[in-house]
């Protein structure tokens, strides 16, 4: 008697999730080293004796660094690759990270923040460069929600480890203890990651998929001819009007937690946990409903375009938040406003590689990434010099609550059709 069997697809192969899981742990790395500060900061406030404004330029500190690093790295990883770029600057945002343990004034911390952000600032332009070498376009907002999905894990790991080594050993071990992960990842990295030309362990119809797009191979666009391009504005627009919403969070939460309802170090951990768990829901959310609806045959221009708007819509209700009955309330707006966030992000990210070459991503996003800190270290100094002077966060919460639905219609201005960038003379692609 015949036996019918069925035919299966024959799988591709899973190195290229392989490669985006150390893109997500690299996140999560790069999350803990930023956040120990922010946990820190009211305790620290109180010991070390910074005012409000003191703070908040520490915080601008970081900022300015980061945006330098942002456009720093976006060239060299363009120039030299992902493997020695990402190795390069892990390795200096770690040892920047263990510096903090020395730092026992505002400047001092200031300096440390300084050569972490300028390190920090090479992650998402090589992991998103990573993604565009290593995923076809069908599979690139997925795999970016994925590795962003380490920011939220980072901000989740950091609350839980931060005061339990603080309260043990002291708070300079909690910024030396976290800087070793980021060697601990160097390690794992340099052993494993190649090009997929060249990777030992890709099979060559796992290749055949990820270039399944045939893109063609460019030289790399100019600094000069790369601002001209509409496309690089409609991202940098997205990124200068949203990132500082992010960074308030990653600075401020424990701050506005502890002013307006008391929570201590060691209750910190709970609230910040859940807010970062929503946020890691909402990347992989966010990646997945713009995939999804590629791959049901919406075009790559309203899929993206839909999952940002739908993003948007959710950070309103956080314009409460200041006025929220229970800490809890509170946490459940942020909560929802950090997830929305954290899908726009994963949207955000992928329209670089949906209409930028591949050699031409990391620029891009560093880029615009550069516009984001830029405006992030603005906002953290005003954010400072308001609290100082007010000591109330409703203007804040006002700002991210449709800072979002703006920076969507000027992208949708800027980019309209999500063209892809050519050299040529395409005046739809051009200012």
């Amino acid at each position: 008697m015949k036996k019918s069997v069925a035919k299966s697809k024959p799988s591709v192969g899973h190195v290229r999730w392989v490669i985006c899981g150390l893109l997500f742990l690299a996140t999560t790395v790069n999350y803990i080293h930023r956040q120990v500060l922010g946990i820190l900061a009211p305790d620290l406030q109180h010991s070390i004796g910074w005012s409000e404004t003191q703070y908040g330029y520490i915080v601008t500190a970081f900022q300015g660094a980061y945006a330098l690093g942002l456009v720093l790295a976006g060239r060299l990883l363009d120039r030299v690759g992902t493997r020695l770029g990402f190795a390069l600057a892990i390795g200096l945002w770690s040892l920047a990270a263990m510096g903090h343990a020395l730092a026992r004034s505002a400047f001092g911390f200031g300096m440390a923040r300084f050569w972490l952000g300028l390190g920090e600032g090479a992650n998402f332009p090589a992991a998103v460069k990573t993604v565009a070498e290593w995923f076809p376009k069908k599979e690139r907002a997925l795999a970016t929600g994925l590795f962003n999905a380490g920011s939220n894990v980072g901000a989740v790991v950091a609350p839980a480890l931060v005061p339990y080594i603080t309260l043990t050993w002291g708070w300079p071990w909690a910024f030396v203890l976290t800087g070793v992960l980021g060697f601990a990842w160097l390690a794992v990295w340099w052993f494993f990651y190649r090009d997929p030309e060249s990777h030992p362990r890709l099979s060559k119809a796992e290749f055949r998929y990820i270039r399944s797009d045939s893109e063609k191979k460019e030289k790399p666009i100019p600094w000069l001819s790369l601002i001209r391009f509409r496309q690089a504005w409609a991202f940098a627009a997205g990124k200068f009007l949203t990132d500082p919403i992010w960074w308030f969070y990653l600075s401020w939460l424990p701050k506005f937690l502890n002013d307006k309802y008391g929570v201590a170090l060691s209750e910190m951990g709970p609230p910040l946990i859940t807010i970062y768990l929503m946020a890691d829901v909402g990347s992989i959310a966010g990646g997945w409903l713009s995939s999804t609806l590629l791959r049901r045959g919406w075009s790559l221009n309203a899929s993206r375009k839909t999952a940002l708007l739908a993003c948007a819509l959710c950070v309103v209700p956080i314009v409460f938040a200041a006025h929220a009955a229970s800490v809890w309330g509170a946490v459940a707006l942020i909560g929802l406003a950090a997830a929305a966030h954290q899908g726009w992000s994963a949207n955000l990210y992928t329209l670089v590689s949906d209409v930028f070459p591949r050699r031409a991503v990391g620029s891009a996003v560093g880029f615009g990434g550069m516009a984001g800190a830029i405006s992030g270290m603005l906002i953290a100094t005003a954010v400072g010099y308001l609290l100082q002077w007010t000591g109330s966060y409703t203007p804040v919460f006002l700002l991210a609550g449709f800072a979002y639905l703006i920076a969507l219609a000027v992208v949708h201005f800027l980019a309209p059709r999500l063209e892809p960038v050519t050299l040529g003379k395409t005046p739809s692609n051009r200012l």
